[in-house]
């Protein structure tokens, strides 16, 4: 039986929102980012909404937050970009739900986070936004629904 309670194993209010992040491996060199970047401007059809960068002395790994996956692996595609994907949440921090809170309750759940790093944009429809990733983030995105954060899927990046 579902510990969940009845509204979310029926699918209403308890879906969770998520958005798709592709991580691309580059060689540490001057410019290559510049590269990657430009390639995403010159883009008619997607924009990059989040970005981390995690480098080491040989090679960098670049994570990024599209609006349009389908596009994302299109472009990355026809330039021979080699790439993985993966779903995430996207969390709205406002004043009385801030990180301290949402790391609170996903704790208290015991999620363990992966990763996590802000959103770019001024979107005056939003307040500050967070990328996470967590071991289970279906279950994650629950716990932060239940606890009034609002969460945002592909959708609501485009505009």
């Amino acid at each position: 039986m579902s510990q969940l309670p009845p509204q979310t194993a029926h699918g209403s209010s308890f879906s969770v929102p998520m958005v798709r992040q592709f991580s691309i491996f580059l060689e540490n060199r001057v410019g290559r980012l510049v590269d990657v970047l430009r390639d995403f401007d010159e883009a008619d059809d997607v924009g990059v909404h989040g970005l981390a960068v995690l480098e080491a002395s040989d090679f960098a790994v670049v994570r990024f937050i599209p609006d349009n996956a389908d596009a994302t692996r299109i472009l990355l595609r026809d330039r021979g970009t080699a790439f993985a994907e993966i779903q995430l949440i996207v969390c709205e921090l406002a004043p009385d739900r801030g990180l301290s809170k949402l790391c609170q309750f996903l704790l208290g759940a015991e999620l363990n986070i992966q990763f996590m790093y802000p959103l770019m944009g001024d979107n005056e429809d939003f307040g500050p936004r967070m990328a996470i990733c967590c071991d289970d983030n279906v279950f994650a995105g629950q716990i932060l629904l239940r606890k009034g954060f609002r969460l945002m899927g592909a959708e609501d990046l485009r505009g």
